[in-house]
């Protein structure tokens, strides 16, 4: 008799913690949704913002500003031909510097760095994302425009005959999209090594046993067995890398020389188009100036989500092929 009221009691217990567990869960999984949708919102809301204010520009000018070079803010025209050709051409010269010195980098560290050195070297290179932007412009201005300007760009155009060519002729100023590319490159240079040193060290081993096993040497273990393995992830780095290179404004403004015109030579100063929001936003005085800003940064916008689609893409196709 006495049995059943104990019994009753510990059940409606084990109840009451299968509830109170089930209730958790509840809202652990609602936390965790709200803050997996808190990103995409952002998103979405900064697009809507950014299409909204620039929508009477785009309304008037319509595409010639992406396909112009005419900008005269009293006349009322607006092309940022000249800003979107230095962004991508900047954005190019960095990732040329940049790709082979961060891989060469990231196999350095996992495949033939000793293990007391890999963590010093590594925590060097990544600190080079954490300098802010505008010591990277004063470094820039201070140390690397002198340089370019008395000893590299002379050597480029004289000592190697490039000045032959477009893209290495005309006077050696010294801010230059040259200039421009080179900070890039550096400050672009951590993104791509970090991701590419874990893809490589997350590469098994195995892999690399079996090519060694079959008789390559080191270097043909790391070219035809590692580095195949962890392509994906390296394109992935390698978009992260120009991710940051297309958005960044301070250094490039301080060394791209701000001049709104086409040049295929190098050593002409340029224009991106972060840097001309940043040099005119504060100076825009009517509501056209300043929609047409915001029509670059649209550009700008898109250019971005376009660079992380194909990333996303080339990321997809390796793996699927990989998969094979």
């Amino acid at each position: 008799m006495t049995s059943l009221p104990l019994d009753w009691l510990q059940s409606d217990r084990r109840r009451l913690r299968v509830d109170q567990s089930a209730i958790g869960d509840r809202v652990y999984e609602f936390l965790t949704a709200l803050c997996a949708l808190v990103v995409p919102a952002l998103v979405v809301a900064i697009a809507v913002a950014i299409f909204a204010a620039a929508w009477p520009a785009f309304a008037r000018l319509g595409l010639s500003i992406v396909t112009t070079s005419d900008w005269d803010v009293r006349g009322g025209h607006f092309g940022a031909a000249p800003a979107l050709f230095g962004t991508l051409v900047s954005s190019a010269v960095a990732l040329i510097i940049a790709t082979p010195l961060a891989i060469g980098v990231a196999i350095f560290l996992s495949e033939f760095s000793p293990s007391w050195l890999r963590q010093p070297v590594g925590f060097l290179v990544d600190l080079l994302a954490a300098i802010p932007s505008v010591v990277y412009g004063l470094w820039g201005i201070f140390v690397l425009i002198p340089m370019l300007r008395q000893q590299v760009m002379p050597f480029l155009r004289d000592g190697l005959h490039l000045g032959a060519t477009p893209f290495f002729s005309g006077p050696a100023y010294g801010p230059s999209m040259l200039a421009a590319g080179l900070i890039l490159a550096v400050m672009a240079l951590p993104y791509i090594s970090a991701v590419s040193r874990e893809v490589l060290m997350a590469v098994p081993r195995s892999q690399r046993e079996a090519a060694l096993a079959l008789g390559a040497t080191r270097w043909e273990t790391i070219r035809d067995a590692v580095v195949p393995y962890a392509k994906s992830g390296i394109i992935g780095g390698i978009m992260l890398g120009l991710g940051r290179a297309l958005g960044e404004t301070m250094a490039v403004t301080m060394v791209i020389g701000n001049r709104p015109e086409i040049s295929a030579s190098l050593f002409a100063p340029g224009y991106t188009m972060a840097s001309l929001i940043a040099n005119e936003f504060s100076e825009a005085t009517n509501d056209l100036h300043v929609s047409a800003l915001m029509a670059v940064g649209a550009v700008l916008f898109v250019i971005t989500l376009i660079v992380n689609a194909v990333a996303r893409w080339l990321v997809w196709r390796v793996s699927r092929v990989r998969a094979r």
